[in-house]
């Protein structure tokens, strides 16, 4: 059977799981995640609430992927970015002024 190779990836804050998979052409980003068994290894990955990528770029689960491509399944952040780098600012302002 001829098809098309594709990674798909979960970064936990300790380690990295990497599953390739093997996917019938025109296989989608939802066919891929349920490929690699990854939701029911990690009973934490709801898809309804993590959103997926390829390359660090957003998509759906109705995407084609391209044979190379790695999926990513992103968790859910912890903080706010933008809040977390004014957070910091506001620290070091106030290191450097000694209060």
């Amino acid at each position: 059977m001829s098809g098309i190779a594709v990674c798909v990836v979960y970064a936990l804050p300790d380690r990295q799981v990497i599953k390739e998979v093997m996917l019938p052409a025109g296989a989608t980003v939802a066919d891929a995640l349920t490929a690699s068994g990854l939701a029911r290894e990690f009973p934490d990955i709801d898809l309804t609430r993590n959103r997926v990528g390829i390359f660090g770029r957003l998509a759906g689960a109705d995407t084609q992927v391209q044979p190379g491509d790695q999926v990513e399944i992103y968790r859910p952040l912890q903080a706010d970015p933008r809040e977390a780098r004014r957070r910091r600012a506001r620290g070091k302002a106030r290191s450097k002024t000694g209060t």
